[in-house]
């Protein structure tokens, strides 16, 4: 297992700015022959990668979790607290 740290997206940046850091990574990602790859985040970066590396043959994969969310509201304050429990890696696929 390799993990690529994941580039800091500035949401100024132009799409063909975001093209060229997916090639970038892209690039990297395919000379590491991976028998998979998990990709997660920015939405317009994490597309553009997905439809590169699938378009080569390479299994991606995202995680899916359950949102568990307590409320509570005491002396005026209210609390929301939100945790994420992993369930399962699901592929992505062209539909």
């Amino acid at each position: 297992m390799v993990d690529i740290p994941f580039p800091i997206i500035d949401p100024l940046l132009s799409t063909s700015e975001i093209g060229r850091l997916v090639q970038e990574y892209a690039g990297r990602i395919v000379a590491l022959n991976p028998q998979a790859v998990l990709c997660q985040g920015e939405f317009i970066y994490c597309h553009a990668l997905v439809e590169r590396l699938l378009a080569v043959g390479i299994t991606v994969l995202a995680a899916t979790s359950e949102r568990l969310v307590s409320e509570s509201y005491e002396a005026g304050i209210n609390e929301k607290i939100v945790n994420f429990q992993f369930v399962q890696f699901r592929e992505y696929c062209h539909l």
